[in-house]
């Protein structure tokens, strides 16, 4: 592993040499008789070589260089999983794998449980990568992939989700025992892959007086908004003292009055998107785009960035990720790096994907589909909220409603007792409610536009005054229904999505003779998994099955995102005036072909 890392970056640079050196490279190939190997015994031998000696035989000559880059002509995915409890040797067991044949890494995602330190498996995957690859690294609540070492499929839940709010120091409770980690490098000639970050300055005009205030309607005289970023975060001289994990979460959610982010720097968000986009391609919609969010506990609510998101971005571009978690990141451009930064917090990373322009070479169409698996079933009549209070001590919705069409306005308690009332309803299932919002949105000096969307949000319990949900952002008048977690619907809703991508395959590739899909990634929400289904490794099949041998990786997450044109989704297959980019109880596919 000490090979040079920015060989691995850019094997096609062939470092200048002087002509003393030349005329020694020529005589040494004459005497050892390499300038008798074919090109087509010369493609054989570095076909078989691992990433990083790959990387140094394209740097032996220009005609090397050529050969390698016909080995490596069609995009390419590696990914590889270990459970192996200590991080030094999972890191080694999954890098060993992922580099075992010749690549060149454009992109990594690094999925851990909260058992390992974030900063050391980072600093470890840089290394091996090397220093332009851009990285991102995130906590989950599970992983699925096939194992380094025996290549067996597993799909990995842990049971309690852990980890200390910081990790500049690699502080871990100690009954944290979530270890494992699946790495995925992928190669994608004809795109240009970057990471852009959502920053959001440190410096707020907070002091301790404003613990008093747990309630704040929106929009009344509300601060400035801010967040606490699970990495290197400095925190105020009067909050140093307190080291448990939930005593800091509560009191940063009072700190922060629990405003979302301001419409200005997400607009600036999708801006530096557009921007980066342009930069590479000459347009400003990106193929696709992998989102990471930092909603854990509720400090940054994601809902209101993908509604942005949603209305800036085509349909085309597809968009998938997690809502919640805690991550570290590394850009290709070295002005967007602030992991660690005193000024900034990062709510959120986009791993983004656009056309590169300068694609002489005239590789093939990358093309990113997606596919969603529903688990929520409908519940009930609609309602629209009457009395809407915001608590921001926990992040929390208070409200009354009315059933549609009737006058008479609903506590808490009455509407439960209604729902629960209804036949063939199991009381262990999760409920939800869902919301229809109606919100304008703009970007910049764009006019305003109306646009409809569907947003879940989970319901907390409901006494003779208020139904309360966990969230903000619902407004008198929005209508609601519930929704409650449904294994007969998601299992139905697997088979359809396996069908879907079986008719994937057969029709792209009768329409296209070389289309072939390399690649994919699986965004699952935590409910799911084993116990949900009652057997093993079911969220991963519609892709196994269909797609045997080729790679993949994926996570169980907090708030799967989801969105896409494609007919493989719902909103694909209906003409719906809403959209929906954030889901419950739901599995998330991103299928990743080539033609």
């Amino acid at each position: 592993m000490n090979t040079d890392p920015k060989e691995m970056e850019d094997p096609s640079h062939v470092p200048p040499s002087s002509s003393s050196s030349s005329r020694n490279d020529t005589k040494m190939l004459k005497t050892t008789g390499f300038s008798l190997i074919t090109d087509d015994l010369l493609h054989n031998i570095l076909a078989r070589l691992p990433a990083k000696s790959f990387a140094w035989a394209a740097c032996v000559s220009k005609s090397w260089n050529q050969v390698s880059s016909q080995v490596l002509s069609r995009p390419k995915l590696a990914s590889a999983l270990s459970l192996d409890p200590s991080s030094q040797v999972a890191v080694t067991e999954v890098v060993d794998k992922v580099l075992a044949e010749p690549i060149r890494p454009d992109f990594a995602i690094v999925s851990v449980g909260s058992g390992f330190r974030l900063f050391e498996i980072f600093r470890r995957i840089s290394r091996d990568l090397g220093t332009r690859t851009p990285i991102i690294l995130s906590t989950a609540s599970g992983i699925i992939g096939r194992d380094a070492l025996t290549d067996e499929l597993k799909e990995v839940k842990w049971s309690n989700f852990c980890g200390d709010l910081s990790d500049d120091d690699g502080s871990i409770t100690s009954e944290d025992e979530n270890f494992g980690i699946v790495l995925t490098v992928g190669f994608v000639p004809g795109l240009k892959v970057d990471v852009i970050p959502l920053l959001r300055s440190t410096k707020v005009a907070y002091t301790p007086k404003n613990l008093g205030r747990t309630e704040n309607r929106q929009g009344e005289n509300a601060p400035p908004c801010g967040t606490i970023q699970a990495q290197w975060v400095k925190l105020p001289l009067w909050m140093r003292g307190i080291r448990h994990v939930k005593e800091i979460l509560t009191l940063v959610r009072i700190f922060l009055c629990c405003q979302e982010p301001r419409n200005a720097l997400v607009e600036k968000f999708v801006l530096d998107i557009r921007d980066y986009t342009d930069s590479v391609s000459g347009c400003k919609s990106p193929v696709g785009i992998i989102l990471f969010g930092m909603a854990q506990e509720g400090l940054v609510d994601m809902k209101r960035i993908l509604d942005i998101l949603d209305y800036a971005m085509p349909k085309e571009t597809a968009i998938v990720g997690d809502e919640r978690g805690r991550f570290l990141y590394r850009s290709a451009n070295e002005s967007r790096n602030f992991c660690g930064s005193s000024k900034y917090f990062t709510d959120a990373v986009a791993l983004t994907f656009a056309r590169d322009r300068n694609n002489i070479n005239g590789t093939g169409n990358i093309q990113f589909h997606v596919a969603l698996s529903n688990g929520v079933s409908a519940v009930g009549p609609r309602y629209k909220a009457v009395s809407v209070r915001m608590n921001c001590s926990d992040h929390s919705t208070w409200l009354t409603a009315k059933i549609e069409g009737q006058r008479a306005i609903l506590d808490g308690q009455r509407i439960l007792d209604d729902i629960n009332a209804l036949d063939d309803q199991i009381d262990s299932s999760d409920l939800y409610i869902g919301v229809m919002k109606r919100r304008n949105c703009s970007i910049g000096s764009e006019r305003p536009r109306s646009i409809t969307s569907l947003s879940f949000y989970g319901v907390v319990g409901g006494d003779e005054e208020y139904l309360y949900v966990n969230g903000v952002g619902i407004k008198s008048g929005d209508f609601f229904q519930f929704y409650r977690s449904d294994t007969d619907a998601a299992l139905k809703s697997i088979g359809c999505v396996s069908l879907d991508l079986k008719n994937l395959k057969f029709n792209e590739s009768r329409k296209n003779g070389d289309q072939e899909v390399f690649g994919g990634f699986i965004f699952s929400c935590y409910g799911r998994g084993d116990a949900f289904f009652t057997q093993d490794n079911v969220d991963s099949s519609p892709f196994v099955e269909n797609f045997p041998g080729v790679p993949f990786a994926g996570i169980f997450c907090g708030g799967e995102i989801g969105r896409g044109s494609s007919s493989l989704t719902e909103e694909g297959r209906k003409d719906n005036v809403s959209s929906c980019c954030l889901h419950v109880y739901s599995t998330v596919y991103l299928v990743m072909s080539y033609t």
